[in-house]
C-alpha cells in the first residue's frame, strides 16, 4: 500500500487517479442500488438474493423445543451475497484508514515503508479482533467449550445457525475484498505475488471447510489462527509507535508455534480419528457427506503442507531478525570504541598541550631572575 498523494486538481471522471480517490464513493453507491431495489416488488426478489442469507429451512416446534428453529445450508446463490458484502467490506475498509490510520499517521510522520506497514497493520488488527469476538461467542453459543466433540460428532453437518453461515460468507466477503485493494492501495508489484499467496490461501480453506460442512473445525482453526494474527499486528503497530517495544513479538513468536502445534493435533484428531470411526463413510453429495478416506487425506495434507509453509516463513523471518540483530552491535561496539579513542586522543591533547605550557613556564624571564638570584 502506497501514501495517497491529495492533489488541488480534480482528476478527470473515471480516470485512473479519480477511481482511487473516490472508489469508497464509487462502491458505495453501487451497495446503494441493491438496498434500494429491497423497495420496490419488481425488484425485491433479485435484491434480496444480494442482501440476505439464502436457502433457509425452519423447523417447527416440537415437545422438545417450544420456538421454531432457522437453519441454512450453503448454494450457489451464497456467491450473490459474498459479492455484496465485499461492497461492504471495501466501504468499511475505507472509513476506518481514511477517519482512523491516515489521522494517525499524519501524527506520526513515518516514511514511505512504515506508512504502509502501519496500515495493513491497522486494517487487519482490526479484521482479526472483530472476528476472534465474533467466532468465539458462536463457539460459546454453539457447546463447543463443554462439549469439543461436536467438530466430528453426527458429520455431516449441513445445518448452519444464523450466525455461522454469516460468520463464513463475511469471511469469505474480507479476502476477496482484499483483491480489489491492491489496486484501491497501489500495492507495489514486488508485494503483489506475495499477497495474493496471503489472500489465495485463506480463501482455499475458508472455502474448503464451508463446502465440505467442516463448519466448527474451521471455526475453531480460524478463532485459533486470527488471535495469533492480531497478536503479532497490534505489536507492530506498538513497534512503529516505540522501536524500543519487543515484548510483544516475543509472546507472539511463542503462541505462533503453539498454534501450529494445536492447529495440527486439532485436525488429526477430528478428521484423522474422530471422522474415521464414524459410521457412514460413503460420498453423497446430496447429503453433503464427505467422509471418505481420500477427502479426509486430502484435507489433512492441505493443512499439515499450510502449517509447514507457515514454519518456514516463520523460521526465515526469526532468522533473518537474528542476524540483523547481529550485525547491528558490532556497528554499536565500533562507534563506541571510536568516541572513547576520540575521546582518550582529545586527553592526550590536552595533557600535551599543558605539558609545553609548564615546560616554557619554567623558562620564563620571572624563573631567570629567580635563578640568577
Amino acid at each position: 500500500m502506497a501514501i495517497r498523494k491529495k492533489s488541488t486538481k480534480n482528476p478527470p471522471v473515471l480516470s485512473h487517479e479519480f477511481i482511487l480517490q473516490n472508489h469508497a464513493d464509487i462502491v458505495s453507491c453501487v451497495a446503494m442500488v441493491f438496498l434500494v431495489g429491497l423497495m420496490f416488488e419488481i425488484t425485491t426478489k433479485a435484491a434480496v438474493i444480494f442482501v440476505t442469507l439464502q436457502y433457509n429451512v425452519t423447523i417447527p416446534a416440537t415437545d422438545r423445543a417450544t420456538e421454531t428453529l432457522s437453519f441454512y445450508y450453503y448454494g450457489i446463490k451464497d456467491l450473490a451475497t459474498v459479492f455484496f458484502y465485499m461492497l461492504v467490506a471495501i466501504i468499511i475498509h475505507a472509513i476506518i484508514q481514511e477517519y482512523v490510520l491516515d489521522k494517525i499517521n499524519r501524527r506520526m510522520h513515518f516514511s514511505k515503508t512504515k506508512h504502509s506497514k502501519f496500515n495493513e497493520s491497522g486494517q487487519l488488527s482490526a479484521f482479526y479482533l472483530f472476528s476472534c469476538i465474533w467466532g468465539t461467542s458462536i463457539l460459546v453459543s454453539e457447546n463447543f467449550i463443554s462439549d469439543p466433540s461436536i467438530l466430528w460428532k453426527s458429520y455431516p453437518l449441513t445445518l448452519m445457525t444464523f450466525q455461522m453461515k454469516f460468520f463464513y460468507i463475511s469471511q469469505l466477503a474480507y479476502w476477496f475484498h482484499a483483491f480489489p485493494e491492491l489496486y484501491f492501495q497501489k500495492t507495489k508489484k514486488e508485494d503483489i505475488p506475495r499477497q495474493l499467496v496471503y489472500i489465495g490461501l485463506y480463501l482455499f480453506h475458508i472455502g474448503g471447510a464451508y463446502l465440505l460442512n467442516l463448519n466448527h473445525l474451521g471455526l475453531v482453526l480460524l478463532v485459533l489462527h486470527y488471535f495469533v494474527e492480531f497478536l503479532f499486528h497490534i505489536s507492530r503497530l506498538f513497534y512503529f509507535s516505540d522501536e524500543k517495544y519487543q515484548k510483544g513479538f516475543s509472546l507472539w513468536a511463542v503462541l505462533f508455534v503453539l498454534g501450529r502445534l494445536l492447529t495440527l493435533i486439532l485436525s488429526v484428531l477430528t478428521v484423522g480419528f474422530g471422522l474415521a470411526r464414524a459410521e457412514n463413510q460413503k460420498l453423497d453429495f446430496s447429503t453433503g457427506n464427505f467422509n471418505v478416506l481420500p477427502v479426509r487425506i486430502a484435507v489433512l495434507a492441505s493443512i499439515c503442507i499450510t502449517q509447514a509453509f507457515m514454519m518456514w516463513k516463520f523460521i526465515n523471518f526469526q532468522l533473518r531478525r537474528w542476524r540483523e540483530h547481529s550485525y547491528s552491535q558490532p556497528q554499536i561496539v565500533k562507534k563506541k570504541s571510536t568516541v572513547t579513542k576520540g575521546r582518550s586522543s582529545r586527553k592526550e591533547k590536552e595533557n600535551g598541550v599543558n605539558g609545553t605550557v609548564t615546560s616554557n613556564g619554567a623558562d620564563s624571564p620571572r624563573n631567570r631572575k629567580e635563578k640568577s638570584s
